[in-house]
């Protein structure tokens, strides 16, 4: 080998190292920023009754693209039990797009899909239902920090269908 050629294949080298090196860095740095733009929430959920039970739990996720925007996903897991009448199990996952008006006013859309597996007590003689229940919340929120409390609209809601007793619904948002 003549003294060029092994200059430029250590030239080469350099620079493959080179560019190994400062890729390798340039992909830790973006993911230590998008991890500084992820925020962390959700919700659970209790409720005790005569002979009822219900307990929810709904951990959730957004992305902060600036100050405004946020959009994220979240999943639904709920249980409930009613002795001697019905046993359900609701499944599924929603989607959500936040944006701040001003730092206090946030709006927000959510498109939440359920599935929802309601099982009667055989002496009542009803058929068990498994469907999907969807809904798409608009909704108006007071922000304060990591917390958010409004007040949300299923436009998609069906009285015979929907897991809510009502179209309207107030929330608490949390997230960190």
């Amino acid at each position: 080998m003549n003294r060029n050629t092994i200059i430029h294949k250590k030239s080469v080298l350099i620079i493959v190292l080179f560019f190994c090196f400062h890729n390798s860095m340039v992909s830790q740095e973006s993911s230590k920023d998008f991890w500084n733009h992820v925020r962390f929430g959700g919700g659970i959920g209790l409720s005790f009754g005569n002979e009822f039970f219900s307990g929810t739990l709904a951990p959730s996720a957004i992305y902060e693209f600036n100050e405004r925007f946020a959009f994220g996903f979240g999943l639904n897991g709920t249980i409930n039990n009613q002795k001697n009448v019905y046993k359900s199990t609701i499944l599924g996952g929603s989607l959500i797009g936040l944006f701040n008006v001003i730092p206090e006013l946030q709006l927000s859309a959510e498109f939440e899909q359920l599935n929802v597996n309601r099982r009667y007590n055989d002496i009542l003689n009803l058929p068990n239902d498994n469907y999907w229940s969807p809904a798409l919340f608009f909704g108006l929120g007071y922000r304060t920090g990591n917390v958010a409390l409004g007040i949300r609209y299923d436009v998609l809601y069906n009285k015979e269908k929907s897991i809510y007793i009502d179209p309207w619904a107030p929330f608490v948002r949390f997230y960190f």
